[in-house]
C-alpha cells in the first residue's frame, strides 16, 4: 500500500510540471523541451539553498524564478530571434545542463538529515501522510491560482493567442510577449515540481530531468482523454484532468514495477505508453471523423 501511496505523492508533485506542459502544448501549441532543464534547475536551486541552511519556503520563490528565467530565455529566442520553438527549447535545455552543473558544483547533492519543507511542517505524525497532505495542499493552491489567472483578461489573452494568433495580434495584443509570459509561467511551474520532488527524494541529481518532458506529456494526454470521456468542459475541468492524468500515470508505472518490471526498462515503458495513448487517440479521432 505504501508503494502506491508513494506513487500518488510523486504524481501530486509532478502535477505542476503537467500544468506547465499543458500551458505550452495545449494553450500555445508549443512543444517546449526547456522542461528537462528547468525541472533540474528547480531541484538544483532548492538543494543548494537547503544545504546552505536557507529556510525551505525561501527556496520556493528562488526555484520558481530560476524556471521562469529559463522560460523567458526560450521565449525571447523564439519570438525575437525567430528560432523555431522546438529548437529554442533544445538550445536552452542544453545550456541549462552546464548551468545546473556549475550551480550544484557536483553531479549529485544528497539532502539526508537536511531540514526541508516536509520536516518543518508537521501536519501528521506519520511521515508519508504528512508528505501527502503538504504536497496536496501545495498543488491545490497552485491550481486554484492558475485557474484564476486563466480566467482573468491576461489569461484569456494568452488562451486567445494560442487559438488564433493573427486575430489577437490584429486586436493590438503583443503576441510575442504573451508567448514569453506563457513560457515563463510554464517553466516556473516545472521548477516547482523540481522543488517538491528534490525534497521528497532527499537529493538533487544533474540527470534528474532527462526525459521528464515525456512524463508530463503522458499526464496531459491521459488527463485530456479523461476529460473527453467524462464530457467535461472548461479550464477547471482540464486542469483537474491534468491532476488526474499525472496520478494515473504514476500509478501505472508503480503497477508495472510492482509486477516485476526491471527498473532499467522504465523509460522504455514510459515511451511505449505515451505512444500507445497517442495512437489510441488518433484511432478514436479517425473513427469519429
Amino acid at each position: 500500500m505504501s508503494f502506491y501511496l508513494t506513487a500518488i505523492i510523486l504524481g501530486l508533485a509532478f502535477c505542476a510540471l503537467g500544468a506547465g506542459i499543458y500551458l505550452t502544448l495545449r494553450i500555445f501549441n508549443i512543444p517546449d523541451i526547456t522542461t528537462d532543464g528547468s525541472y533540474t534547475l528547480g531541484g538544483a536551486i532548492t538543494a543548494v539553498m537547503l544545504v546552505q541552511h536557507v529556510h525551505p519556503l525561501a527556496a520556493l520563490p528562488a526555484a520558481m524564478a530560476g524556471g521562469a528565467a529559463a522560460g523567458v530565455l526560450t521565449g525571447v529566442i523564439h519570438t525575437r530571434l525567430r528560432v523555431h520553438a522546438l529548437l529554442a527549447g533544445i538550445l536552452v535545455m542544453t545550456a541549462l545542463y552546464s548551468v545546473n552543473l556549475s550551480l550544484m558544483g557536483r553531479s549529485n547533492i544528497p539532502l539526508v538529515r537536511v531540514e526541508n519543507l516536509y520536516s518543518i511542517i508537521p501536519v501528521c505524525q506519520q511521515v508519508t501522510l504528512n508528505v501527502l497532505v503538504i504536497t496536496g495542499v501545495f498543488i491545490l493552491v497552485v491550481f486554484f491560482l492558475l485557474a484564476w489567472l486563466l480566467h482573468t483578461d491576461f489569461g484569456i489573452a494568452m488562451r486567445a493567442t494560442g487559438s488564433n494568433e493573427a486575430m489577437v495580434r490584429a486586436m493590438g495584443v503583443n503576441t510575442g510577449r504573451m508567448k514569453i509570459a506563457g513560457l515563463a509561467l510554464a517553466n516556473s511551474l516545472t521548477a516547482l515540481s523540481g522543488y517538491l520532488v528534490t525534497q521528497y527524494q532527499a537529493y538533487a541529481d544533474i540527470n534528474m530531468g532527462i526525459g521528464i518532458v515525456i512524463s508530463g506529456l503522458a499526464s496531459v494526454i491521459i488527463g485530456g482523454s479523461l476529460v473527453r470521456l467524462l464530457r467535461a468542459r472548461g479550464i477547471v475541468a482540464q486542469l483537474l484532468g491534468v491532476v488526474a492524468g499525472t496520478i494515473v500515470f504514476r500509478l501505472a508505472l508503480a503497477a508495472a514495477l510492482s509486477a516485476g518490471l526491471d527498473p532499467n526498462y522504465l523509460k522504455l515503458v514510459t515511451s511505449v505508453l505515451v505512444l500507445a495513448i497517442l495512437a489510441l487517440g488518433m484511432t478514436r479521432k479517425e473513427v469519429y471523423d
